[in-house]
């Protein structure tokens, strides 16, 4: 079968994240048409996650392809950008406080950014409830996806924008996430100011990280007077259920970090035992170094689908940029195949490099930082994809 043009082509793009639906989103502004599948019922039926920042080499490009980053800078808290680095005794080692008018990579919830591309769309791009179980179908297309629930549909070109745990990747590569050996256990903080005013002082008005070399605290800002703060240690994956605890023993699993942070002074160790409910269990997961595959005609992949790596700060931004260039690709490519080529063509090694450079990269949050550190690195986003 020879390939289409992008614009008589059945796209079909799974995963309704951030970068599926930018790369939905320029595709429309070019008068592409394009269906996107999503597994979750609605988009309201499900907390979508902690804060990002959106960096202007990246992340901020592909929201001006979407035609949306004044949109953006406009939900965006620039005060994020502070960051402050601790010692475990809740002493400033370093701070970057953003200078007025910065704009390198403000913050905002996954949720509204979300909504925002997702009011971008045509009515009716988005299928909720569509869980996809499986690709199937001659390499020269069309392309089957099938659903847990509701009807088949066919595709010339199908997206992987689902996130680790990827079902389109299957169709292009046997790759499968493996455990980094570290852990964020997430903690949730409401109305900081007036609930939680020491640790609201002590954290600033972005994000704070701690860490003696064996484990570490990276407490992040979120709107709303929200705080999400990620206890980040080496134990194995199964640590929960080794220490003789269940996920919704709060209390257990309280004194179990008591004791694992024990040296700690009690103001950094209200990142531990303030926070509003329970605790959530986020094994950092990673994609083999370097991830790559042969060219399939008619199936591709972005984001996390294509190079999970631990959050140090990239992961969105690598899926908004390879959401707008895929895009941009269709756009100005004669085929659909053309443009799938062209794409992979500069995303793997772009990838390839990143993913090098983060590897082990969990390990970095562990550390005790340097004399250069200048409390501006990288930081976790908002924990690993989507089980």
């Amino acid at each position: 079968m020879d390939s289409p043009t992008p614009a008589d082509a059945r796209i079909g793009i799974i995963g309704a994240g951030p970068g599926g639906l930018t790369c939905a989103r320029i595709l429309q502004r070019h008068g592409i048409a394009v269906t996107v599948y999503d597994r979750d019922p609605d988009q309201t039926s499900r907390n979508q996650g902690g804060s990002l920042d959106l960096h202007e080499e990246d992340g901020q490009l592909a929201l001006r392809e979407a035609g949306l980053l004044e949109e953006f800078f406009a939900l965006a808290r620039f005060e994020g950008q502070e960051m402050r680095q601790l010692d475990p005794a809740g002493g400033v080692i370093a701070h970057h406080v953003p200078d007025e008018g910065e704009t390198a990579r403000p913050e905002i919830d996954r949720g509204q950014l979300r909504d925002l591309l997702l009011r971008s769309l045509a009515p009716g791009t988005v299928q909720w409830g569509r869980a996809l179980e499986s690709v199937s179908g001659p390499a020269g297309g069309p392309r089957t996806l099938t659903f847990t629930d509701g009807p088949a549909a066919e595709a010339d070109l199908v997206i992987g924008a689902d996130g680790a745990f990827s079902r389109v990747r299957t169709a292009v590569s046997p790759a499968t996430p493996h455990y980094t050996g570290v852990t964020f256990l997430e903690a949730r903080f409401d109305d900081m100011d007036t609930a939680h005013p020491e640790l609201s002082e002590l954290v600033g008005k972005g994000s704070a990280h701690a860490a003696d070399g064996e484990r570490g605290l990276f407490a992040q800002r979120n709107s709303g007077g929200h705080l999400r703060v990620y206890i980040m240690r080496r134990v194995p994956v199964d640590w929960i259920a080794a220490t003789g605890l269940r996920p919704e023993d709060t209390e257990g699993i309280r004194a179990q970090l008591l004791g694992e942070y024990a040296g700690w002074s009690p103001e950094t160790l209200r990142m531990i035992t303030d926070n509003d409910g329970p605790y959530v269990d986020r094994p950092i997961l990673a994609l083999p170094v370097p991830h790559t595959w042969e060219h399939s005609p008619g199936v591709t992949l972005l984001g996390d689908a294509a190079h999970l790596m631990p959050p140090l700060g990239v992961g969105v931004n690598l899926a908004m940029l390879d959401a707008s260039e895929l895009a941009l690709s269709l756009v100005r490519s004669a085929t659909v195949d053309d443009a799938v080529r062209g794409y992979e063509k500069t995303m793997l090694p772009r990838s390839a490099d990143v993913a090098r450079m983060l590897e082990g990269g969990a390990e970095f949050l562990l550390a005790v930082p340097g004399p250069d550190e200048d409390g501006h690195g990288p930081g976790p986003g908002p924990g690993p994809g989507r089980p």
